[in-house]
């Protein structure tokens, strides 16, 4: 990194000579060292001819001369990335590094980057080393996401319109239809959130965890709520909504699930009650009868208990790679791929 790059603000030939001057452990003579800095510093006005510069600016430069010497003394040319899939670099921050070297480095591998031909350019921060997230700032990053244990930013580069993918625009809820032989849908009723207070029965539901499939998530939501162990069925509606959580919309599944067990146990830190209801009676409360979406619901759910409705089952599946995931489809009208 050349000295006349990382302190830009000074234009003058007699620059490199003062670098001697200020950093060496030579003892040069006073007044050779006030006339270089006399050359490089105009005068302030009204200060005195022998001491022609603020005390602050030259702090600054020194600061500057220090940094610059530090990333040379290690050898450090740009930041350690990787290259991503589509033309960009990803910078994981994993040793501590001070925010005036961050910058420096950063600097640099940004105008390497370029002349490479990157695009876009991630740098992700764990939660230790927050200090560098000023200088990404202002170098033109922007933040994309944030995990508990850190903070991803990103940087489009390139001379071209910006194509870097937004952020998770979806989150992912179930709602799970239970039903008993005695045609009794399983019911809670919520200590908090919309309904809490309101002694409306409703079904279990809730939101699917990261790198949990849809059907693992209606079980497990069914077990948590009331615990009743459940057998996965089918997929038989879903619904959308924008602006929900945070602004980002949301995908609800309806799952049909088969009651393996009728013992209720509730959870006692959610749920304020939780009971086998009669579906003529749960399909009676106000709210189900004059809401929409929840009245059709339970009609679409007594239509498939009947045998009069076929949903999406699911069947584990693989692509390109060997790892299997739950792929839905109607096995009415096709058969699971062998």
């Amino acid at each position: 990194m050349s000295l006349v790059r990382a302190c830009k603000r000074f234009s003058s030939p007699l620059f490199q000579d003062s670098k001697f001057f200020l950093s060496s452990s030579s003892h040069a003579p006073q007044h050779q060292i006030r006339a270089l800095v006399a050359s490089l510093i105009p005068q302030g006005q009204g200060m005195k001819k022998s001491f022609g510069f603020q005390r602050s600016y030259m702090s600054a430069t020194l600061a500057s001369l220090s940094k610059e010497e530090e990333v040379a003394s290690k050898g450090i040319e740009t930041l350690r990335a990787v290259e991503d899939q589509h033309g960009g670099v990803i910078v994981s921050m994993e040793e501590s590094m001070d925010s005036s070297v961050f910058a420096f480095l950063l600097e640099d591998s940004i105008s390497k980057w370029r002349e490479q031909g990157k695009r876009g350019v991630w740098i992700k921060l764990p939660r230790e080393h927050s200090n560098l997230v000023d200088s990404a700032v202002k170098a033109g990053f922007r933040f994309h996401h944030a995990e508990p244990d850190y903070l991803m930013l990103v940087n489009w580069i390139a001379n071209t319109p910006d194509t870097l993918p937004a952020n998770a625009s979806h989150r992912v809820a179930i709602g799970a239809f239970v039903m008993n032989a005695k045609r009794e849908v399983l019911v809670v009723q919520e200590s908090n959130g919309r309904f809490s207070g309101t002694g409306f029965w409703k079904l279990p539901t809730g939101a699917v965890d990261e790198g949990e499939d849809i059907c693992t998530a209606a079980i497990r939501e069914v077990k948590e709520e009331t615990g009743i162990e459940t057998e996965f069925v089918e997929v038989i509606a879903f619904k959308e909504r924008h602006k929900a959580f945070f602004g980002k919309s949301e995908l609800f599944f309806v799952c049909m699930l088969q009651p393996r067990s009728f013992e209720i146990e509730r959870q006692v830190s959610e749920i304020e009650a939780a009971q086998w209801m009669a579906v003529e009676e749960y399909m009676a409360q106000p709210f189900v009868r004059d809401n929409e979406v929840f009245n059709f619901v339970t009609k679409i759910g007594l239509s498939k208990f009947g045998g009069k409705y076929n949903g999406f089952c699911s069947v584990l599946s693989s692509t390109s790679s060997p790892k299997k995931s739950y792929f839905y489809f109607n096995k009415k009208d096709a058969s699971p791929p062998s």
